[in-house]
């Protein structure tokens, strides 16, 4: 039986352990009825070269990137791929999925231009995706793209890939609701997800989805993992302003200072308990199940679960969360 609330997977976490075990995991969640697989890009896997391979592994999953930096591509580029892919998948739904990333993945690695003005470049972006996949030509001239004369050398059927834009803060989360299909939240608890839901609201009708970070591990065993973490993104701006709002302010406040003063292990150890059991939630597969309900009753329609395989047999860890995440919405 498949779930009665429509879930999704993500193997954001474990794109390490290689595009074989990620063809796995999508085989084993389609197997437990989840409707979508999505990838991340980093600097491992490349989004959709993956994303093609699993179209052909898992035949019934809807397909989606959480999220590409839109700094790597061109919106034309962009839109090529995600037409391939649903040109692939006619009958499935294809996410794309786009964010403004951070100045370390877009600027430091991949050598982009990360740029100092995020809302206005997003919303530039996404509308020109949007213009490129419809088939027409397209002609712009703006702040960040100029194009002249493009066309989609693809023609698709009535099912076109949905434009998703991962967003935290008041803005972006505004913009999404405005122009995009959905909405992906990352990296908060089940209790801030209505005010991100209120904040999408006062832009429009965006669909909501949620990675929600979930493991059925042994807690004490995977909370130093979890604590660093939480601390590689608490020294991020955007996702430190989106923690203190959630009430996480105390340990944001002193994980930064730690860092700044180049205490590395202070600032791991300043992630409170608390911060974990919130965002990165370990435990048995009830409590697993409960937390995935809770992101569901929070306002989430699409819950994407980010496995977290902390745990002596990472693939098992895994299939334990799946089969659990899934019950919670059963």
């Amino acid at each position: 039986m498949p779930p009665s609330t429509p879930i999704a997977v993500t193997v954001a976490p474990l794109l390490a352990l290689g595009p074989a075990n990620a063809l796995e995991v999508a085989r084993r969640a389609e197997a437990l009825g989840y409707s979508s697989f999505w990838t991340a890009e980093v600097t491992g896997p490349e989004a959709f070269g993956l994303l093609g391979a699993v179209s052909q592994a898992a035949p019934s999953l809807g397909l989606g990137t959480g999220v590409v930096a839109l700094q790597l591509r061109t919106p034309p580029l962009l839109a090529m791929a995600a037409a391939t892919l649903q040109s692939l998948v006619p009958d499935r739904d294809v996410w794309v999925g786009v964010g403004i990333s951070s100045p370390v993945v877009a600027g430091r690695w991949h050598g982009a231009d990360y740029g100092d003005r995020p809302l206005a470049q997003v919303s530039e972006f996404v509308s020109l995706l949007r213009a490129c996949l419809s088939g027409e030509q397209v002609d712009h001239e703006g702040d960040f793209y100029k194009i002249s004369r493009f066309r989609l050398g693809l023609r698709l059927g009535e099912r076109r890939p949905k434009i998703v834009v991962g967003a935290l803060n008041e803005k972006m989360l505004a913009l999404a609701g405005r122009q995009a299909d959905a909405v992906l939240l990352n990296y908060l608890p089940a209790s801030h997800v209505p005010w991100s839901v209120e904040q999408v609201r006062k832009g429009g009708d965006a669909q909501i989805l949620a990675y929600v970070h979930v493991g059925v591990a042994d807690r004490a065993a995977g909370l130093e993992l979890a604590r660093r973490d939480l601390f590689s993104y608490a020294t991020v701006d955007s996702y430190a302003r989106n923690f203190e709002r959630a009430g996480y302010g105390d340990s944001v406040r002193a994980v930064r200072e730690a860092h700044a003063a180049r205490d590395r292990d202070g600032a791991v150890a300043a992630v409170s308990e608390e911060m974990v059991d919130g965002i990165d939630v370990l435990g048995d597969a009830d409590h697993v199940a409960a937390t995935v309900r809770a992101y569901v009753d929070g306002g989430v329609d699409l819950p994407i679960v980010f496995p977290l395989p902390w745990g002596p047999d990472r693939m098992q860890v895994v299939q334990d969360t799946l089969e659990a995440a899934a019950a919670g919405v059963s």
